[in-house]
C-alpha cells in the first residue's frame, strides 16, 4: 500500500500562530504533527509516501525531505488551491497508480497509530474503509449514518441536523475504485470536491465501504483549544527521560522529560511536560502538561498547561502564564519603565485576556 498526507490546508483558525508557519508543522509534546502522521504510516509498514501540499509547500519541503529520516520515500504532489479532499485524491492519481492507498489528514493526532487498520484492508477485498469516532458537536464534521446491521447507508458534510453523532476522523483507505468515484462527482456548494460524495458514490454503486469507529481519542488540530487538547493527551502517554542538565537546585518529578542540551537551574517542572533542546529554565515554574519547544529562554518566570515555540524568551513575567500558545521569536518580558503599561505587538486575529 501507499499512503497519501494531505498537508495544504492554510491553517486560518489557528492565526497568528499559523500566519507564518504550516499548520501541520506546529509541534504537539515537541515533535511536529505531520511528523506524527509519517511515523504511524511507517510504523504500519507503509514506506511510498505522497504529501499535498499548497502554499506552505516551500516550508513542507524543507521540513520533511526526502523522508530518509524516517525511512520512507516522499514524493511532493501541488495543489492549486484547496478544492476539497476529494480533489486532493484526483491529483493524486498518477502517483497511486493501480495501488491500494491510505489517506491521512496532516494535522490529526489519533491515539494508538494505525498499524492494525492496515493490515485488516490489507487482507480484505473491501473498497473501502472509513474511520469514524463519536464527537460532540458532528455538524461540524463529515458525518456516518449507519443501518441496524452497522453499515454506512450515507454520509453528509457538516450537516445542520445530524443523522448521528459519528464523525469521520480523517483516515480513509481506498482501493483504486476511487478514481472513478471523484471523476464523476461534482463540486458540493462550498466549491469543493467533497470526500464524502465520492464515498457516497461508491456506496451507490455497489462498492464496499466498511466502518470502523475508534474507541480511543482523536483530535483535529485545528484551532487552539485542539492543540493543547492533543498536547496534553500525548504528554500524557509520553515516557519521560532526562537526557539535559538537571542542578541539584531545581526540582523535576518522574514525569518530565528534558531533551539534550537542555539546562534546568533553581527551577520546579511538574510533569507531564517537555523541555525542548537546548531550552534555558532558570529560576522558574513549569508544568504541568506544557511543552517548551527548542532553544527557547524561560527566567524568572511561570507557566502552566501552555505551548510554547522556539527560539522564543520570556522573562521576569510577574503572573503565571497558563493556557496559552505562543509563537517562536516571541520576546515576553517584564518592563520596570513608567507609566506602567501593557505595550503589545501581536500578530493578526490575536486574542489577549489581560488582568
Amino acid at each position: 500500500m501507499k499512503g497519501l498526507i494531505l498537508s495544504g490546508g492554510k491553517g486560518t483558525r489557528l492565526y497568528p500562530i499559523t500566519y507564518t508557519q504550516a499548520k501541520q508543522l506546529v509541534p504537539v509534546a515537541n515533535k511536529p504533527v505531520l511528523f506524527r502522521v509519517i511515523e504511524a504510516l511507517q510504523e504500519a509498514g507503509i514506506q511510498d509516501i505522497g504529501i499535498v501540499i499548497g502554499d506552505t509547500g516551500p516550508e513542507i519541503r524543507q521540513a520533511v525531505g526526502k523522508g530518509r529520516r524516517w525511512g520512507v520515500r516522499i514524493t511532493y504532489i501541488e495543489q492549486e488551491a484547496p478544492l476539497g479532499l476529494a480533489h486532493a485524491v484526483k491529483i493524486s492519481q498518477e502517483f497511486i497508480g493501480d495501488d491500494r492507498f491510505v489517506m491521512f489528514l496532516g494535522d490529526n493526532v489519533i491515539q494508538g497509530g494505525i498499524s492494525q487498520l492496515i493490515r485488516e484492508f490489507e487482507q480484505s477485498d473491501w473498497n473501502c474503509q472509513v474511520v469514524l469516532t463519536e464527537v460532540e458537536e458532528p455538524q461540524h464534521y463529515g458525518v456516518a449514518e449507519l443501518d441496524e446491521a452497522g453499515q454506512i447507508l450515507r454520509l453528509v458534510e457538516k450537516p445542520r441536523n445530524p443523522p448521528s453523532n459519528l464523525a469521520l476522523v480523517g483516515i480513509y483507505m481506498f482501493d483504486p475504485h476511487i478514481f472513478q468515484a471523484v471523476h464523476s462527482i461534482q463540486p458540493s456548494w462550498r466549491g469543493e470536491l467533497e470526500i464524502t460524495d465520492a464515498i457516497q458514490w461508491l456506496i451507490d454503486h455497489g462498492y464496499t465501504v466498511r466502518p470502523y469507529i475508534h474507541r480511543g481519542w482523536w483530535i483535529d488540530t485545528g484551532k487552539p483549544i485542539d492543540m493543547l487538547a492533543a498536547n496534553d493527551r500525548v504528554l500524557a502517554e509520553l515516557v519521560p527521560e532526562v537526557r539535559g542538565y538537571v542542578d541539584r537546585d531545581s526540582q523535576i518529578d518522574h514525569l518530565v522529560t528534558v531533551e539534550e542540551g537542555a539546562e534546568i537551574v533553581n527551577s520546579v517542572v511538574r510533569g507531564p511536560t517537555i523541555i525542548g533542546r537546548n531550552c534555558r529554565i532558570v529560576n522558574s515554574f513549569i508544568g504541568p502538561f506544557t511543552s517548551i519547544y527548542h532553544d527557547t529562554l524561560v527566567e524568572n518566570s511561570e507557566i502552566e498547561h501552555s505551548i510554547v515555540l522556539d527560539h522564543s524568551h520570556i522573562e521576569n513575567v510577574p503572573h503565571r502564564i497558563q493556557d496559552s500558545m505562543i509563537g517562536r521569536n516571541v520576546h515576553i518580558t517584564h518592563s520596570p519603565i513608567k507609566p506602567r503599561a501593557y505595550k503589545l505587538i501581536l500578530g493578526d486575529n490575536s486574542k489577549v485576556g489581560l488582568l
